[in-house]
């Protein structure tokens, strides 16, 4: 009867221990799906998703957005080139191409150096499977969560801007039809400024709203390339924040008293340096873009301004709102990768104080002459930089705002003269 009553107890205990192993791991599941599906969503079909299977396919769909992007680019290009455009023209091709030079640029950058996405995306996942303190994932999840909103917001507020130039053509075509307006007297218009273009390679006008329609498909797919691979960045950069958050828990509540100390606090000094090796690596990786990028948007924000403040002393709502929609998408950029760039080297900073704040007197002196060597390497934090030597953060921003508000001024000044 021992032996049987003890036979259950096993095979209760185990079968419980099944149970928390399936109900941990369908947890596991439900944090990495809730953390990464979005981002798959919307990188998978631009082929760019870390955590892909990279073979022909894949690429195959990458070729397919850069070639989205560069006809994005390619065919105002040809519209200026062919003077086909006049000064308000030129100012929307402009900002036409910068898109499309920052669409080809961010895809094509994110495939040749994928090995630093996919470093860090499977340094993720592992962080969820292993996590199993219920603080330590509330922090993960906030993080995630964040960077959800961030994808949701850039991907919805493009999409509607894609939307709303794709919708233009169309009723000025319906509104020139009801004035009796002959074809040969119409100016289409192109969600892509590409009239000339389009002349040039003997299209016909009959298929206008196809045409219109395939343009609005491209614009879509290379807002994918341009907006996507910023979501994409920006979701990985928030969970390193905030595995560096949970480090920094783990070392203001470091327990002199436990045993092993010298294999716990070395553990921690080990995943510091994984850390920032991880955070160097989305450095690296955003360096250049973040240079060509900076420089775009920071002319773009000069040139659309000027756009916006003439529309509004004509009066003209289809321009403004034509001026406000980039001009908008453009500051939401910017605003996004200076306050997550400033939140990073924040937390990079805080591992010193952290440390500082904990029992650290308390340490044997040998830990001690490691907590020296951690805290001089905090006075240099890894930071996003714009070509290795402009900081991208709160104070590059405001600069940036500053400058641009300035200029806008004395355009104002000047046009009311």
């Amino acid at each position: 009867m021992l032996c049987t009553s003890m036979l259950r107890a096993d095979h209760q205990l185990l079968a419980s221990g099944r149970l928390i192993l399936t109900m941990t791991s369908k947890r596991w599941k439900d944090d990495v799906v809730y953390a990464m599906s979005l981002n798959k969503l919307i990188t998978w079909p631009i082929g760019v998703w870390p955590l892909q299977v990279y073979n022909i396919y894949s690429l195959l769909r990458c070729a397919v957005c850069i070639c989205c992007a560069s006809l994005i680019a390619i065919l105002p290009f040809m519209e200026m080139y062919m003077g086909c455009t006049d000064v308000e023209q030129n100012i929307e091709c402009l900002m036409v191409i910068c898109c499309g030079i920052l669409g080809v640029l961010k895809t094509t950058w994110f495939r040749i150096y994928a090995k630093n996405l996919i470093n860090n995306y499977g340094s993720a996942v592992n962080d969820y499977m292993t996590i199993d303190n219920i603080k330590e994932r509330d922090v993960m999840r906030k993080h995630a969560f964040i960077g959800r909103i961030i994808s949701c917001s850039v991907v919805g507020f493009s999409f509607s801007g894609c939307l709303l130039y794709g919708t233009i053509p169309f009723l000025n075509y319906n509104q020139s039809n009801r004035i009796n307006m002959t074809n040969e007297d119409t100016i289409l218009k192109y969600t892509i400024p590409s009239r000339c273009a389009l002349e040039y390679f003997n299209f016909p006008t009959s298929m206008y709203k196809i045409f219109c329609l395939v343009e609005t498909v491209i614009v879509m797919w290379g807002t994918i390339g341009n907006i996507g691979n910023d979501a994409l960045f920006l979701n990985i950069t928030l969970h390193v924040c905030g595995q560096v958050k949970i480090l920094r828990i783990h070392f203001l509540t470091f327990d002199v008293t436990s045993p092993r100390i010298y294999d716990r606090f070395n553990a921690l000094i080990q995943r510091h340096r994984y850390l920032i090796k991880l955070a160097k690596e989305l450095a690296d990786l955003i360096s250049f873009v973040l240079l060509i990028k900076l420089f775009i948007i920071s002319i773009l924000l000069c040139i659309m301004g000027f756009q916006l403040i003439l529309a509004l002393k004509v009066h003209d709502i289809i321009m403004v709102g034509k001026s406000l929609v980039p001009l908008s998408g453009f500051l939401l950029q910017l605003t996004l990768y200076s306050f997550i760039g400033n939140y990073l080297k924040s937390e990079m900073e805080e591992i010193g104080l952290s440390i500082y704040q904990s029992a650290w007197y308390s340490f044997p002196k040998k830990i001690t002459r490691n907590v020296l060597f951690i805290l001089m390497q905090t006075k240099f934090p890894v930071a996003l930089q714009a070509g290795n030597f402009i900081m991208i953060n709160l104070a590059t921003y405001v600069s940036i705002l500053k400058t641009s508000f300035s200029y806008f001024s004395v355009l104002r000044i000047m046009l009311e003269v």
